[in-house]
């Protein structure tokens, strides 16, 4: 059967941290962008805020907040969909999970990738529109900790409300002589001697061999030819997903999966770690028409592979990181504060006096929109709105995006995902236009 015409529009992180006005200058142009597509998606890189809720052990950096009052913002946007399975996800850990989909239920917003157990969370999420019906199914590999998983109801037991996690197995692989020097630190030093009594307790399991040595249960490093650092993904997280897919074939023409990642390769935040690119080829080999990544918050290349896109990371489509309003006890202690200093002191001291950090680099300010269209599963058309946030202006005005015509945008964009063999063009309008095969 064939499918029918669909649009589609996508945003990254929307991290946002004040009720802004929608009637700034700029606003209008990037709405009307957005409403082109049917389905409108964004990342929430934040959780609703409400009295009463304690701040986690782990965040994501900083303890977002936002009013209730901030979905109306992204609804006027035009947004339909959204994730908000990322690493703030347990800023304000349980309580701020359970008060954002409270809050989500009271809105139009189609979500998913969070939820009260495993199975609600790793569910796709359909949205209906008047041409299609269209599936989103949600992912996080960088998440505030292990506790922010998601977990799975027993028989007995109900689940534990969290972010459904794409999980990696790290090690190093090493020569013969760095194994052998490090099998005589961890046994000279004893940093693995309350292991090695669990593992003979029964509490950690046995090693299979003795090719490889382990420092204080941090990581393995295992006996090879080279030495190279390997991160594999975890194959019973990539099974869940397949069967998500899988069920939303069934259910939905089009399938969009969201990815929160922030892990690279090499030395640079543009270029996304081997397992993400790995993650999305397999996720278009099962089925899915598009991957959404973000979380480094700046661009990541644009592949098209088997003629579908994958957005490695579409950047930050808002920006207010540094109007948080308050924060836990622990954020003020972890820079030398207290809770009677100003607020802004974190923010100082983090910046090292507004020299470094995401609102000093134009990098992080600067994004794409991409709208496309799909027919019978196909990518036709694929355009991108280079957006900018203002970088420069004051720290409280700054963040809103703004279409730019300023071709750099594109060009760097056109730059970075040549190397995946993807051709982009700047119109004299500024639109960014891929090249389809």
């Amino acid at each position: 059967m064939k499918l029918p015409k669909a649009k589609f529009t996508a945003a990254g992180d929307m991290l946002i941290q004040r009720n802004i006005s929608t009637e700034y200058e700029g606003f209008k142009e990037v709405r009307d962008y957005i409403c082109k597509g049917d389905a409108r998606f964004f990342n929430f890189e934040s959780i609703i805020y409400k009295d009463g809720i304690y701040g986690g052990q782990f965040n994501g950096g900083s303890y977002h907040n936002s009013d209730p009052k901030t979905l109306d913002i992204a609804k006027a946007y035009g947004f339909n969909m959204l994730n908000f399975a990322n690493n703030h996800t347990f800023d304000w850990s349980y309580g701020g999970l359970l008060s954002t989909l409270e809050a989500l239920k009271k809105t139009d917003f189609v979500h998913a990738g969070v939820g009260m157990n495993l199975d609600e969370a790793a569910a796709p999420a359909y949205l209906d529109t008047h041409n299609a019906r269209v599936a989103l199914i949600s992912m996080a590999s960088s998440i505030a900790g292990p506790s922010a998983m998601v977990g799975r109801q027993s028989r007995r037991i109900i689940g534990r409300p969290g972010v459904n996690a794409l999980r990696t197995r790290r090690y190093m692989e090493v020569t013969q002589e760095q194994l052998d020097v490090l099998n005589e630190i961890a046994n000279v030093s004893g940093i693995n001697a309350e292991r090695d009594i669990s593992r003979a307790e029964g509490y950690v399991a046995l090693k299979e061999n003795n090719t490889s040595v382990e420092l204080g249960g941090h990581i393995e490093f295992h006996l090879g030819e080279t030495t190279k650092y390997h991160v594999e993904l975890v194959e019973k997280d990539m099974k869940r997903l397949e069967q998500a897919i899988y069920e939303a074939k069934a259910q939905a023409d089009y399938i969009l999966v969201s990815i929160h990642g922030h892990e690279l390769s090499g030395k640079t935040k543009e270029t996304p770690a081997d397992f993400l690119i790995e993650f999305a080829h397999r996720c278009i080999d099962m089925g899915a028409h598009a991957v959404l990544g973000h979380g480094p918050h700046l661009l990541r290349p644009l592949e098209i592979y088997k003629n579908r896109p994958i957005f490695y990371s579409l950047g930050d489509f808002m920006l207010h990181n540094e109007s948080v309003t308050f924060a836990p006890e622990d954020m003020y202690e972890k820079y030398g504060l207290t809770s009677d200093d100003p607020l802004c002191e974190i923010y100082r001291k983090r910046s090292r006096n507004y020299t470094v950090g995401l609102l000093t680099d134009h990098r992080m300010m600067e994004a794409v929109i991409p709208y496309f269209e799909m027919e019978d599963g196909e990518l036709t058309h694929l355009e991108l709105m280079p957006i900018e946030l203002g970088f420069g202006e004051p720290r409280y005005r700054l963040g809103n995006p703004r279409f730019s015509k300023d071709h750099g945008i594109i060009e760097r964009y056109a730059e970075m995902s040549a190397p995946y063999g993807t051709k982009i063009t700047v119109r004299e309008d500024g639109i960014g236009v891929v090249e389809l095969k």
